[in-house]
């Protein structure tokens, strides 16, 4: 992995994408220390596993490359007390240093922490200090409350567009490196800079018991604006178009009720971003 050769990238967010440009899987990669036996962790959906192990021993032709997966460790989000993006945030202090393979800032935005990860037999309160442990839907709440998309409900195999689903905002992909599968669709969009719909955090006027994957969002004047993918109560998140992005917008659900919706721009994208 030569991106890992930087002494400071440790790191690093990534999607692997099919021949059209799209994304198959969302992943963060981990380089380990030489004393933790050194190679690469690979974080991923847990609902895919074996579809990732599959796809890279497809692409490892004749390497001499050990793929396999790690069901004694356990993977935790430490979220930050502060969530103001804008100030400088300070690694939790810990006990125990020797009990942690992996303590790294989550590569993605500064808002979502940091990624660590244990043996699956320590517990992480041991660990981190002045800490409290949660379940996850507060974690999949708090995504989508700053619009972080996440795993395949989020990213449908396929289906998303990396550049539509902020991977430049969330520092996950380079346009100087070599070729990559999916890379002639994904350079001709932001080279032409032209990407008329989003990924966004979207607020529903009232909770849906059964939020439709896909469904339509639309204007009060009928107009498409784009497609519902998953949230939690009134949270979650839609790929919009732009043009339609400041309007007050519609859901029509699986119940046959209609709510209505807002789509706003995360703390944590650049500043400059323009909803044309």
């Amino acid at each position: 992995m030569q991106l890992f050769e930087e002494p400071v990238q440790k790191t690093m967010y990534a999607h692997m994408l099919n021949v059209q440009g799209r994304t198959l899987f969302d992943i963060i990669l981990y380089s380990l220390k030489a004393e933790s036996g050194g190679g690469v962790l690979l974080e991923c959906d847990s609902t895919v596993t074996e579809s990732i192990m599959k796809h890279l021993k497809l692409y490892k032709i004749r390497r001499k490359v050990t793929i396999s997966p790690c069901p004694d460790l356990s993977l935790w989000a430490v979220l930050p007390q502060d969530q103001n993006s804008g100030q400088e945030k300070q690694k939790p202090e810990i006990h125990n240093p020797d009990k942690i393979l992996v303590l790294e800032d989550d590569p993605r935005t500064k808002v979502m922490g940091w990624r660590l990860v244990l043996n699956t037999k320590t517990d992480p309160l041991d660990v981190v200090v002045s800490c409290a442990q949660d379940d996850t839907e507060k974690y999949h709440r708090y995504r989508y409350a700053i619009g972080l998309p996440e795993g395949v409900k989020d990213l449908p195999p396929g289906v998303a567009l990396p550049l539509e689903s902020n991977l430049v905002y969330m520092e996950g992909i380079s346009f100087s490196k070599g070729c990559y599968i999916g890379q002639e669709l994904t350079a001709r969009t932001h080279h032409t800079g032209v990407v008329r719909k989003r990924l966004m955090p979207v607020r529903l006027s009232n909770p849906i018991r059964e939020q439709d994957e896909g469904a339509s969002i639309g204007t009060p004047s009928g107009k498409a604006a784009g497609k519902h993918r998953t949230g939690v109560e009134t949270l979650g998140l839609g790929l919009i178009r732009l043009a339609h992005a400041k309007e007050p917008l519609i859901l029509k659900s699986s119940e046959d009720t209609t709510v209505t919706l807002e789509a706003f721009v995360p703390d944590w994208w650049p500043k400059d971003v323009k909803l044309t």
